[in-house]
C-alpha cells in the first residue's frame, strides 16, 4: 500500500527533507545534520511535524468507564484539560500501544502510535461497552511538536491564551496564529514545549506562523532521526522497539503508570501476576565505554553469557558517546554493572547506568 501523506508534504520536500516511510506515512527524517537539529531542541527551540499519530475521541455516559477497563493508569484522577500518560494491554498483559489520554470533561481523546493505529482502533471497538463510543478522527487533524526552553515564548506570539498558565500534562483548547488548535504541554524530548493540533485545513498556514514566530530563538524544523536521539537520551520508550505485545508493562519500567488498584482492567491479572513474582528481566539503558553504537536486537553479554538484548541504541549528542536500552535478566540489571554489547561479533564493554542519561538544566 502507498504510504500516505501528512498535510505538510510539500513543505518538509522545499525545506530540502530527506523523506522516509514511517508508520504508513511519508515523514522528514532529517532536514540537515542529525546532530545539529538534535542540538537545536537541546538548546533553544525546534519543531516536528508528528501528524501521522493517531487521535480518537471517546464519547459517551460510560465513556470514562471503558477507557478505566482500557488502560492501565487511572482514569478517574483526571480533570478536565488534564492528560495522563498510558498504556492499553491484552489479557496476557501484554503492551497494544502505549498512548496519551486527554480529559475534555464531556468526552476524550486518546493519541496514538501510527504505526499502530488501525489495530488499536480494532481492539478498542473489540472492546466497546454499552454507553460509550469511539470516532477515529486522526484524518482531521495536524500535530505539531514545538519544543525547548525557547517553545513557550515561540507560540506566545500566536497564542490567544496565556500558555505559562499551562502546567506539565494539561492543555487547553485556544487559538494559534488565528486558528482553533488544541495546546498541550507535553512532548517526548525531555524538554518543555508544547503539542499542537489544528485542522489539517489550516496546518500549513500555522506551521510557517510557528517557524517565523520562532526566527528570533532559531528554530528550526526537526526529523523523525533526531526526536528518537532526544527521546533515547530520556530513555523515553518507543513501541515496536522497547515495548510490544510480547512486554509486560511491569518489566518495562511501567509500573508508574500501571494502577493495580483502581479495579479491573484487560491485563491487570497478568500483570498483578508478574508485580508479586517479580519479573525475570528488566529495561535498563546502558553506556558504551569505547566509540561504538549499540543496535536493536544486539546480544548483551555478562561473562560471556547473553543475559540479555538491545532494544535502541544510538550515539547520544549530549553526551558525546554511544548510548543503548535493553532487556537484561535479572539480577545481572543493577546500576553500576559491568555488560559488553555483542556488535558484529565483538564483545564491546558497557555499563548500566541511572537514567535518564540527560537531565535537562532549566
Amino acid at each position: 500500500m502507498e504510504p500516505k501523506k501528512t498535510a505538510l508534504y510539500e513543505i518538509h520536500v522545499g525545506l530540502g527533507a530527506k523523506m522516509v516511510e514511517f508508520g504508513g506515512y511519508r515523514m522528514p527524517v532529517q532536514y540537515r545534520s542529525i546532530k545539529e537539529e538534535h542540538q537545536c531542541v537541546r538548546n533553544s527551540v525546534g519543531i516536528f511535524d508528528v501528524s501521522h499519530m493517531g487521535e480518537f475521541f471517546i464519547s459517551g455516559e460510560n465513556a470514562a468507564a471503558y477507557l478505566q477497563k482500557m488502560t492501565v493508569n487511572d482514569v478517574s484522577k483526571l480533570a478536565p484539560f488534564r492528560a495522563q500518560y498510558s498504556a492499553m494491554c491484552y489479557e496476557n498483559g501484554g503492551i497494544v500501544d502505549d498512548l496519551i489520554v486527554y480529559c475534555f470533561g464531556d468526552h476524550y481523546m486518546t493519541i496514538v502510535n501510527a504505526a499502530n493505529l488501525e489495530k488499536d482502533f480494532n481492539w478498542m471497538q473489540e472492546n466497546l461497552i454499552p454507553g460509550a463510543q469511539i470516532d477515529n478522527r486522526s484524518d482531521e487533524f495536524s500535530l505539531f511538536a514545538v519544543q525547548g526552553r525557547n517553545a513557550q515564548p515561540t507560540l506566545q506570539k500566536l497564542a490567544n491564551i496565556e500558555l505559562s498558565e499551562i502546567e506539565f500534562y494539561w492543555f487547553r483548547n485556544g487559538k494559534l496564529a488565528g486558528e482553533d488548535a488544541f495546546i498541550a504541554r507535553t512532548g517526548y524530548t525531555g524538554e518543555d514545549g508544547f503539542e499542537v493540533g489544528v485542522r489539517v485545513s489550516h496546518s500549513a498556514d500555522v506551521w510557517n506562523a510557528i517557524l517565523e514566530a520562532g526566527t528570533e530563538f532559531g528554530i528550526q524544523p526537526i526529523g523523525l532521526a533526531a526526536r528518537d536521539t532526544l527521546r533515547m537520551e530520556m530513555k523515553f520508550s518507543l513501541y515496536g522497539n522497547d515495548i510490544d505485545e510480547t512486554i509486560n508493562p511491569i518489566e518495562a519500567g511501567l509500573g508508574w503508570i500501571t494502577k493495580l488498584d483502581k479495579g479491573d482492567f484487560i491485563g491487570r491479572d497478568a500483570t498483578l501476576k508478574m508485580k508479586e513474582a517479580g519479573p525475570t528481566r528488566k529495561l535498563i539503558g546502558f553506556e558504551m565505554k569505547e566509540r561504538a553504537v549499540a543496535r536493536h536486537g544486539y546480544a548483551i553479554l555478562k561473562d560471556g553469557d547473553e543475559v540479555g538484548h538491545v532494544t535502541s541504541g544510538t550515539f547520544s549528542p549530549s553526551l558525546e558517546k554511544g548510548i543503548g536500552i535493553g532487556y537484561v535478566n535479572v539480577p545481572h540489571n543493577g546500576v553500576g554493572t559491568e555488560i559488553h554489547i555483542s556488535i558484529r561479533g565483538k564483545a564491546v564493554p558497557a555499563e548500566i547506568v541511572k537514567t535518564p542519561f540527560y537531565q535537562r538544566p532549566y
